[in-house]
Protein backbone atom coordinates (compact mmCIF):
# COMPACT_ATOMS: atom_id res chain seq x y z
CA UNK A 1 0.00 0.00 0.00
CA UNK A 2 1.12 3.80 -1.13
CA UNK A 3 2.67 5.28 2.32
CA UNK A 4 1.05 8.65 3.30
CA UNK A 5 4.52 9.96 4.11
CA UNK A 6 5.12 9.85 0.15
CA UNK A 7 2.37 11.60 0.00
CA UNK A 8 2.94 14.56 2.06
CA UNK A 9 6.31 14.52 0.58
CA UNK A 10 4.88 14.15 -3.24
CA UNK A 11 2.37 17.55 -2.10
CA UNK A 12 5.23 19.41 -0.66
CA UNK A 13 7.36 19.06 -3.24
CA UNK A 14 4.53 19.88 -5.54
CA UNK A 15 3.75 23.00 -3.37
CA UNK A 16 7.47 23.62 -3.94
CA UNK A 17 7.07 23.99 -7.90
CA UNK A 18 7.23 19.99 -8.67
CA UNK A 19 5.42 18.07 -11.00
CA UNK A 20 1.71 17.01 -9.77
CA UNK A 21 1.41 13.57 -10.92
CA UNK A 22 3.05 11.98 -8.15
CA UNK A 23 0.88 13.24 -6.10
CA UNK A 24 -1.99 12.66 -7.43
CA UNK A 25 -1.38 9.04 -8.16
CA UNK A 26 -0.72 8.03 -4.63
CA UNK A 27 -3.62 10.21 -3.62
CA UNK A 28 -5.48 7.64 -5.86
CA UNK A 29 -3.79 4.71 -4.68
CA UNK A 30 -4.74 6.09 -0.76
CA UNK A 31 -8.21 6.53 -1.72
CA UNK A 32 -8.26 9.68 -0.22
CA UNK A 33 -11.22 11.80 0.81
CA UNK A 34 -10.22 14.46 2.85
CA UNK A 35 -6.61 16.72 4.28
CA UNK A 36 -6.54 18.64 7.20
CA UNK A 37 -4.72 21.47 6.73
CA UNK A 38 -2.64 22.29 9.76
CA UNK A 39 0.42 24.69 10.51
CA UNK A 40 3.14 22.50 11.44
CA UNK A 41 4.49 19.22 12.98
CA UNK A 42 3.20 19.95 16.17
CA UNK A 43 0.12 20.14 15.03
CA UNK A 44 0.43 17.00 13.45
CA UNK A 45 1.73 14.72 15.87
CA UNK A 46 -1.24 16.09 18.59
CA UNK A 47 -3.09 14.97 15.86
CA UNK A 48 -2.48 11.62 15.35
CA UNK A 49 -2.22 10.78 19.03
CA UNK A 50 -5.93 11.76 19.57
CA UNK A 51 -7.03 9.46 16.69
CA UNK A 52 -4.81 6.71 18.23
CA UNK A 53 -6.51 7.09 21.51
CA UNK A 54 -10.07 7.47 19.71
CA UNK A 55 -9.08 4.07 17.92
CA UNK A 56 -8.96 5.50 14.37
CA UNK A 57 -6.64 4.56 11.41
CA UNK A 58 -6.67 7.96 9.45
CA UNK A 59 -4.96 6.77 6.50
CA UNK A 60 -7.21 3.53 6.10
CA UNK A 61 -10.19 5.82 6.21
CA UNK A 62 -8.99 8.38 3.69
CA UNK A 63 -7.44 11.19 5.36
CA UNK A 64 -4.44 12.88 5.34
CA UNK A 65 -3.50 15.48 8.06
CA UNK A 66 -0.81 17.81 6.05
CA UNK A 67 1.36 19.94 8.04
CA UNK A 68 1.93 22.68 5.67
CA UNK A 69 5.02 24.72 7.24
CA UNK A 70 2.64 27.83 8.60
CA UNK A 71 -0.59 29.59 8.19
CA UNK A 72 0.69 31.77 4.99
CA UNK A 73 0.98 28.25 3.03
CA UNK A 74 -2.68 27.34 3.13
CA UNK A 75 -3.52 28.95 0.35
CA UNK A 76 -1.26 26.77 -2.01
CA UNK A 77 -1.93 23.80 -0.17
CA UNK A 78 -5.78 24.56 -0.58
CA UNK A 79 -5.20 25.46 -4.51
CA UNK A 80 -3.13 21.82 -4.83
CA UNK A 81 -5.63 19.22 -2.50
CA UNK A 82 -9.34 21.04 -2.61
CA UNK A 83 -11.18 21.53 -5.47
CA UNK A 84 -9.04 23.31 -8.38
CA UNK A 85 -5.86 20.38 -7.75
CA UNK A 86 -6.80 16.79 -6.25
CA UNK A 87 -10.94 18.02 -5.41
CA UNK A 88 -9.81 16.51 -1.97
CA UNK A 89 -12.91 18.01 0.74
CA UNK A 90 -10.46 20.30 3.05
CA UNK A 91 -10.70 21.00 6.55
CA UNK A 92 -8.11 22.01 8.64
CA UNK A 93 -7.00 23.85 12.59
CA UNK A 94 -5.13 26.81 13.04
CA UNK A 95 -4.30 29.17 15.60
CA UNK A 96 -6.74 32.25 16.16
CA UNK A 97 -4.39 34.63 15.05
CA UNK A 98 -4.04 32.67 11.45
CA UNK A 99 -7.45 32.72 11.08
CA UNK A 100 -7.41 35.36 8.59
CA UNK A 101 -5.00 33.17 6.23
CA UNK A 102 -7.43 30.07 6.22
CA UNK A 103 -10.43 32.19 5.47
CA UNK A 104 -8.72 33.70 2.49
CA UNK A 105 -7.12 30.59 1.29
CA UNK A 106 -9.96 28.29 1.44
CA UNK A 107 -12.02 31.80 -0.36
CA UNK A 108 -9.65 31.23 -3.29
CA UNK A 109 -9.85 27.53 -3.69
CA UNK A 110 -13.66 27.60 -3.47
CA UNK A 111 -13.75 25.21 -0.42
CA UNK A 112 -16.19 25.29 2.41
CA UNK A 113 -14.76 27.81 5.51
CA UNK A 114 -17.06 26.65 7.82
CA UNK A 115 -14.71 23.08 8.29
CA UNK A 116 -11.88 25.13 10.30
CA UNK A 117 -11.48 25.01 13.77
CA UNK A 118 -9.98 27.77 15.93
CA UNK A 119 -7.74 26.96 18.92
CA UNK A 120 -7.53 30.18 21.08
CA UNK A 121 -3.85 31.42 21.24
CA UNK A 122 -2.49 28.23 20.08
CA UNK A 123 -2.99 24.44 20.47
CA UNK A 124 -0.40 23.91 23.29
CA UNK A 125 -2.50 26.72 25.08
CA UNK A 126 -5.60 24.88 24.59
CA UNK A 127 -3.71 21.83 25.77
CA UNK A 128 -2.09 23.73 28.81
CA UNK A 129 -5.88 24.93 29.87
CA UNK A 130 -7.58 21.56 29.38
CA UNK A 131 -4.45 19.74 31.51
CA UNK A 132 -3.94 22.33 34.18
CA UNK A 133 -0.07 23.42 34.72
CA UNK A 134 0.76 21.46 37.54
CA UNK A 135 0.17 18.40 35.89
CA UNK A 136 1.94 19.71 32.39
CA UNK A 137 4.66 20.28 35.07
CA UNK A 138 4.74 16.20 35.99
CA UNK A 139 5.24 15.71 32.37
CA UNK A 140 7.98 18.10 32.14
CA UNK A 141 9.88 16.52 34.99
CA UNK A 142 8.87 12.73 33.75
CA UNK A 143 10.61 14.33 30.38
CA UNK A 144 13.64 14.81 32.57
CA UNK A 145 13.33 18.57 31.78
CA UNK A 146 12.38 19.93 35.20
CA UNK A 147 15.64 21.87 36.01
CA UNK A 148 15.42 23.30 32.01
CA UNK A 149 11.71 24.48 33.12
CA UNK A 150 12.25 25.69 36.85
CA UNK A 151 15.59 27.99 34.93
CA UNK A 152 13.13 29.50 32.17
CA UNK A 153 11.18 30.54 35.00
CA UNK A 154 13.93 32.38 36.61
CA UNK A 155 14.36 34.62 33.65
CA UNK A 156 13.36 38.18 33.81
CA UNK A 157 10.79 38.37 31.14
CA UNK A 158 8.66 35.32 33.16
CA UNK A 159 8.63 37.09 36.33
CA UNK A 160 4.69 38.01 36.59
CA UNK A 161 3.41 36.50 33.68
CA UNK A 162 0.76 33.86 34.18
CA UNK A 163 2.18 29.94 34.77
CA UNK A 164 -0.33 29.35 31.91
CA UNK A 165 1.57 31.71 29.59
CA UNK A 166 4.83 30.96 31.03
CA UNK A 167 4.44 27.31 30.07
CA UNK A 168 3.40 27.75 26.65
CA UNK A 169 6.50 29.66 25.66
CA UNK A 170 8.28 27.30 27.18
CA UNK A 171 7.32 24.36 25.25
CA UNK A 172 8.29 26.64 22.21
CA UNK A 173 11.99 27.66 23.51
CA UNK A 174 13.59 24.34 22.12
CA UNK A 175 13.83 22.89 18.49
CA UNK A 176 11.50 20.01 18.75
CA UNK A 177 9.74 20.70 21.92
CA UNK A 178 6.80 21.47 20.67
CA UNK A 179 6.42 18.25 18.60
CA UNK A 180 7.44 16.35 21.37
CA UNK A 181 5.03 17.45 23.73
CA UNK A 182 2.16 17.60 21.25
CA UNK A 183 2.12 14.07 21.71
CA UNK A 184 2.61 13.66 25.10
CA UNK A 185 -0.25 16.18 26.58
CA UNK A 186 -2.68 14.39 23.94
CA UNK A 187 -1.46 11.39 25.10
CA UNK A 188 -2.17 12.39 28.95
CA UNK A 189 -6.25 13.95 28.87
CA UNK A 190 -7.14 11.01 30.13
CA UNK A 191 -9.87 12.33 32.23
CA UNK A 192 -9.47 15.83 31.09
CA UNK A 193 -11.85 17.28 28.70
CA UNK A 194 -10.15 17.05 25.23
CA UNK A 195 -9.86 20.77 23.69
CA UNK A 196 -13.10 21.67 21.57
CA UNK A 197 -11.17 22.71 18.52
CA UNK A 198 -9.33 19.57 18.39
CA UNK A 199 -12.30 17.19 19.50
CA UNK A 200 -14.40 18.57 16.55
CA UNK A 201 -11.89 18.06 13.92
CA UNK A 202 -11.27 14.58 14.72
CA UNK A 203 -15.42 14.49 14.91
CA UNK A 204 -15.85 16.13 10.98
CA UNK A 205 -13.54 13.92 9.55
Amino acid sequence: MADMGAFRDAVAGWAAGDAGGPASELADRLRLRTAVLLEGPSDLAAVEALAARYGRDLPAEGVCVMPMGGAMSVGRYAGLLGPPGLGLRLTGLCDEGERRFYDRGLERARAARHGVFVCVSDLEDELIRALGVPRVEEIVEAEGELQAWQTFLRQPAQQGRPPQQQMRRFLGTKKGRKIRYGRLLVEALDGARVPAPLDDLLASV
